[in-house]
């Protein structure tokens, strides 16, 4: 098919979002939606890929929410419309936010309810738009309480119903590991019960064969003693279903089944430990358990996680942390542990300092100041779209611009991670949910 010179929607650079103090200026609401149609292109001078690639003069073509092509100077079919940024405006994906409760109220508990899942308190209320305003369009949201509270759920911050915002269930267990006894037992505990069902359901495997293994001997038995019934003796059996014949286990208990899902790979955990000692804890703990985890750190002050950054790179894990500079215990002396953890080999994922509209707000700002501090600019764009949608298990949806992914994007007037850039737009499945795209 020729391709020929494209029909183009003039799209304003000119787009901005009222005064919110300090940091990113959220995108206002949409006026116009002259551009929410089912195919378009996109056409922008720089486009963060989120694998930590850069694209120039970079070509996107949407469908049905989902990026179908994108390169460098594609040819557009003629009458295909396109939104043409400016030159100095930046596109990057969607911000991924895997760990959050804004916009959820539930106090929790403080022991062990690995069964509780976060999806049953989510209810599509006002607070979700806020994560839209400062360009995060996938979250995860865990449920409140110490101890094991629960499995967290992977959303899209818009929809009618909790159904509609729902990406994926189940998507971690959190668990809250601290340098104590009860701690341990916690995940330890929760191992034992699931290894007592398994024992159970091969004792009771072992009495149903043994049961069938009589029945099929006193069975031959008779047919030797009368062959003329054999044939409708088969008849009689072939119409049982195989209940006869194979073994079905009982359902396990809500509190096992989910450490029988992390020993089976379809669950894994997320630990939040606040010192050093915490994680050797939790190494002790997990002995010689064969499951998947990943580290929650909470940035403090004088946190002293550096002890353990070298083995926690070992391991490759996901870490979660905060964009905060710290000081080394008892000294004014500054860390950068969001950079040492990435040059150790961890997978950073970085958070807002605070789970509020402010910590939303400044987000990118304080990403911009451990990028000036040493953090690589590479890892820091990971650290916010592809690596956090790795974990959630959403990245061959979203969490980068590429072919076959959610049109997930964000659209800022200059680079995202400097002072007083603003956000222009947010793209949400392929429509601009925030922003002022003037045709």
């Amino acid at each position: 098919m020729m391709l020929t010179t494209p029909l183009l929607l003039s799209v304003l650079p000119a787009l901005s979002g009222a005064a919110a103090g300090p940091g990113l200026e959220p995108a206002a609401s949409p006026t116009s939606t002259a551009i929410q149609a089912d195919l378009f292109a996109i056409k922008a001078r720089r486009v963060e890929i989120g694998n930590g690639e850069v694209m120039e003069h970079a070509v996107l073509l949407v469908e049905d929410g989902v990026i179908v092509t994108m390169g460098q100077d594609l040819p557009i079919e003629r009458g295909i419309p396109v939104i043409e940024l400016g030159e100095d405006q930046v596109v990057m994906p969607g911000i991924v936010n895997p760990y959050s409760r804004f916009g959820m109220d539930g106090s929790g508990y403080n022991d062990a309810r690995p069964f509780v899942m976060a999806s049953a308190e989510l209810y599509p209320s006002e607070a979700y738009k806020t994560f839209l305003e400062f360009g995060m369009t996938t979250v995860g949201q865990y449920p409140a309480g110490q101890g094991v509270p629960g499995q967290a759920v992977a959303l899209r911050p818009k929809g009618d119903t909790a159904e509609e915002m729902i990406l994926e269930d189940g998507v971690y267990l959190k668990f809250v590991m601290r340098n104590s006894s009860s701690a341990k037992r916690n995940l330890s505990d929760g191992f034992k019960k699931a290894d007592e069902f398994l024992k159970k359901v091969e004792e009771e495997r072992e009495k149903f064969e043994k049961k069938n293994s009589k029945k099929s001997s006193s069975k031959k038995k008779d047919e030797k003693d009368d062959k003329k019934d054999e044939k409708e003796d088969e008849k009689k059996s072939s119409s049982k279903s195989s209940k006869d014949k194979d073994f079905v286990a009982p359902e396990p208990d809500e509190r096992v089944k989910p450490f029988l899902d992390m020993r089976d790979g379809k669950l894994q955990a997320l630990f939040s430990i606040d010192d050093a000692a915490s994680y050797l804890h939790l190494i002790d703990a997990i002995g010689e358990e064969k499951f998947e985890w990943h580290l929650r750190v909470p940035l403090t002050r004088d946190i002293d996680v550096f002890h353990v950054k070298d083995q926690v790179g070992k391991v490759g894990c996901f870490v979660l942390m905060e964009p905060l500079i710290t000081l080394m215990p008892g000294t004014m002396r500054q860390r950068n542990l969001p950079a040492e953890f990435d040059r150790a080999g961890a997978q950073l994922i970085l958070l807002p300092r605070s789970d509020s509209k402010a910590g939303f707000q400044s987000f990118l700002e304080d990403v911009g100041v451990m990028i000036g501090a040493g953090l690589d600019r590479k890892a820091a764009v990971q650290a916010i779209t592809h690596r956090p949608a790795a974990f959630l298990g959403l990245e061959e949806q979203l969490g980068s611009l590429q072919e076959g992914r959610r049109a997930n994007l964000l659209v800022f007037n200059g680079d995202p991670f400097q002072p007083g850039t603003k956000l222009d737009a947010v793209m949400l499945d392929g429509q601009f949910v925030s922003g002022d795209m003037d045709q």
